[in-house]
């Protein structure tokens, strides 16, 4: 009898779901389900991913010097305080590891990125899930859903899947009233879509409590390459660093990664389209009878008057080769998470919504 078995808890793990990439019997499809860079990556990162190519056969550096001294340039950070990692999933990771286990609890919000349950849970720790208010963080909550078993808490702004986020008053009153054993983590990976918003930066220079992540996978194109980073107090960053894997980074992925940071007019130009086909994205969507919160990232939370209308209108857009995400698994499942592509493709699926509304009446 095979008594191998794994940790408990581990069975109890729901794989993640990534937004689907095909359409079985459909060609010619455009993807808008997982926030990706309708443009790519830039020709600088492109270009230093080609001239890796001669280096393949060494190891990369291990302590990721290069790329977090022009990360802290760009931000205007401590280069020691920064942490490189396989996504902002693997500092995610980190974390959870380091300071959550049996019998600690990990605070997200209800719609939260999933690898918050996901990465508590294999850490061994219980995730506690507090309400949102109409699809915004709610401190209060926040704070009510604390105990003395709260280690971590995770909150993404803005906030993957709904857009929303919330202002840095409200974030340092979390930061100030969660407990004293507690790390407020807040994910940025959609940060940079938000104009003058540091990610929470000052804060976690101005407090011994506060990290921040952040993503090269949206923004800068290179989802595929999977590099993000943190950025937190010197002690918080040097637990992390013990368990990190000294080449958890390739070498391709660095290079690709440090041309991206330092690419400033390509950024300035992604954001630029972004927020114009953001916002005539939502619009469009709203002249066909569906509503979206205001979206601060590169994405828009299309709302729909049932479930059943939201499977069917994704049905309909995956049979014009359009696929959209599902987020029944995020509790919404009413609604569909739609990325702002480039011109072409938000025309396309602003179209087939009206199509797929029409054929309703």
């Amino acid at each position: 009898m095979n008594s191998i078995t794994p940790q408990p808890g581990i069975m109890d793990i729901a794989l993640y779901q990534g937004g689907k990439a095909a359409v079985e019997g459909v060609s010619n499809v455009v993807k808008l389900s997982s926030n990706e860079n309708p443009f790519g990556p830039s020709p600088a990162a492109q270009e230093a991913v080609r001239r890796s190519v001669h280096e393949l056969h060494r190891y990369p550096n291990t302590d990721h010097a290069s790329l977090r001294r022009a990360i802290a340039e760009v931000h205007g950070l401590d280069a020691a305080r920064i942490i490189c990692g396989v996504g902002s999933d693997e500092i995610i990771h980190f974390l959870c590891q380091c300071y959550a286990g049996p019998g600690d609890e990990v605070v997200h919000s209800v719609h939260g990125f999933g690898m918050y349950r996901i990465s508590a849970m294999a850490a061994g720790a219980t995730p506690v899930e507090v309400p949102e208010r109409e699809r915004v963080t709610d401190v209060d909550a926040f704070l009510a859903g604390c105990t003395d078993r709260t280690k971590l808490v995770f909150l993404a702004n803005p906030n993957n899947p709904t857009g929303t986020m919330i202002g840095m008053a409200e974030i340092e009153r979390l930061a100030a009233g969660i407990p004293s054993q507690a790390i407020l983590v807040l994910d940025g990976a959609y940060a940079e879509y938000v104009g003058g918003y540091d990610g929470g930066a000052r804060l976690v220079e101005a407090r011994n409590n506060v990290v921040m992540t952040r993503t090269f996978s949206k923004l800068y194109g290179l989802g595929g390459l999977r590099v993000g980073w943190g950025y937190g107090p010197q002690e918080i960053i040097d637990v992390l660093n013990r368990i990190r894997g000294p080449f958890n980074l390739s070498g391709t992925a660095l290079a690709a990664a440090e041309a991206a940071v330092q690419d400033r007019a390509f950024v300035e130009k992604c954001l630029a389209e972004n927020a114009r086909m953001r916002t005539w994205l939502a619009e469009a969507l709203a002249e066909h009878g569906v509503p979206s919160d205001t979206s601060m990232a590169n994405f828009i939370l299309a709302r729909f008057a049932s479930p059943e209308e939201a499977e069917a209108c994704d049905a309909y857009l995956q049979s014009q080769g359009l696929i959209v995400r599902r987020v029944a698994g995020y509790q919404l499942p009413a609604a569909l998470r739609i990325t702002v592509g480039d011109e072409s493709s938000c025309r396309r699926v602003a179209h087939a919504v009206g199509q797929f509304k029409a054929g309703q009446r």
